[in-house]
């Protein structure tokens, strides 16, 4: 590769990443509460913890709900504006997050203020995300849309590392009210720096009814959904895992996860161009289908582990391949609504697995889940081999 090639992917590389801080802030407010809610709701306010695992999880259904608008206001009335609203969305969260400390002595008042910082943290999610990706694209050219959505990938995982241990240090110090205070500045932050950035034009043209948007891209976003449940039952039953067969180190499991998922992202996310979403979605689900079968199995510690990060690592080219393709299927003037449909799926992956998995491990096992959820990847693998076949079929013509 020559200097002039290497020094125009860092150009490229640095006029992405100044969109893929809106990411970054709207996923560190995430993180953030995520670890500290919990304790909050249990321990301070007095309720049992399933209220706390709802509270954590108004959020999820606030961003699937308002994910596919996102993409279709952002195709309106530009990205720019979205990202703003995300913003600002997400910053309300911090606020409501104060007032419920403020209310922590009214233990319902706080726990309902608590629901509605979720509601506007979903949609800050959802608005904030997706406007960034399509803000990103719209800026760079379509032909870097994968290395657009992996590096909002990459943004948005760091986020999430640093957030948690971050709002668990902040609440020690200050309780909730510092979560919720770093939250409102970091948000603020960021929409200034949004207002001062140059906007993208909207795609004129007619745009294709929202129904025929699902039409052409749902089995796209059943891939991906399917393709979720592997990461799903990683970062969320992990900890019970490694505690049923009286081990340690699960924190360092999902560590070894997050490290496949950036690494094949940083190390083979151009492979999307270079061969298509589809085969490498294809090549990416075996991985990932290999690394939960190790879970599963669960001999030690060191092969599940191996097994973790061989599955972080299949996991992570799946969003931005899939979603390449997913784009591609509809007009320049409906591809926000197409991306917001899309990630809707994942959303959705995520919301269904932890009252599934929780079923399966009551009758099965804590590792019969990652066999199941092996299992629903290689029907992603399916869905996505029917795709690759009839694409091929059409290219000839074509």
């Amino acid at each position: 590769m020559s200097l002039s090639t290497l020094r125009s992917n860092a150009l490229l590389n640095k006029r992405i990443l100044s969109f893929m801080l809106f990411t970054f802030v709207v996923y560190l407010t995430i993180g953030l509460p995520l670890a500290v809610l919990p304790g909050f709701v249990h321990n301070t306010l007095g309720y049992n913890s399933v209220l706390a695992g709802l509270v954590i999880s108004v959020q999820y259904f606030s961003t699937l709900i308002s994910r596919p608008h996102a993409g279709r206001y952002a195709d309106m009335l530009g990205p720019k504006r979205v990202v703003i609203f995300g913003l600002i969305c997400c910053g309300m969260s911090g606020v409501f997050y104060a007032i419920a400390f403020w209310f922590a002595a009214c233990p319902l008042a706080s726990l309902l203020l608590l629901c509605l910082a979720r509601v506007f943290l979903g949609v800050g999610e959802s608005f904030g995300s997706t406007g960034t990706t399509l803000w990103g694209i719209g800026a760079v050219g379509a032909k870097h849309t994968a290395r657009v959505i992996s590096w909002n990938g990459v943004a948005t995982y760091g986020a999430m590392a640093v957030g948690a241990p971050l709002g668990v240090l902040l609440n020690h110090a200050y309780g909730l009210m510092g979560v919720a205070v770093l939250i409102i500045v970091a948000a603020a932050f960021a929409a200034i720096l949004a207002c001062m950035k140059a906007a993208i034009s909207v795609t004129a043209g007619k745009r294709i009814a929202f129904k025929a948007v699902v039409g052409r891209i749902w089995l796209y976003g059943l891939g991906l959904g399917f393709g979720t449940i592997g990461f799903g039952v990683i970062a969320t039953f992990i900890t019970l895992y490694y505690a049923d067969k009286g081990w340690s180190g699960a924190a360092f499991t999902l560590t070894l996860f997050s490290l496949g998922f950036v690494g094949a992202r940083l190390i083979f996310g151009n492979m999307i161009n270079r061969f298509g979403g589809l085969r490498v979605s294809l090549v990416s689900f075996v991985f990932e289908v290999a690394g939960l079968l190790m879970i599963w199995l669960g001999h030690d510690p060191l092969s599940v582990q191996f097994g973790a990060f061989l599955t972080g690592s299949g996991f992570s080219l799946i969003f931005p391949a899939l979603g390449v393709e997913a784009v591609k299927q509809v007009p320049p003037q409906n591809q926000g609504t197409a991306l917001g449909l899309y990630s809707a799926f994942l959303d959705l992956g995520l919301g269904i697995t932890g009252p599934v998995a929780g079923l399966i491990i009551s009758h099965l096992g804590t590792p019969s889940i990652y066999l199941a959820a092996a299992f629903m990847v290689v029907i992603a693998w399916l869905l996505t081999l029917r795709l690759w076949v009839n694409t091929s079929r059409q290219s000839p013509a074509e």
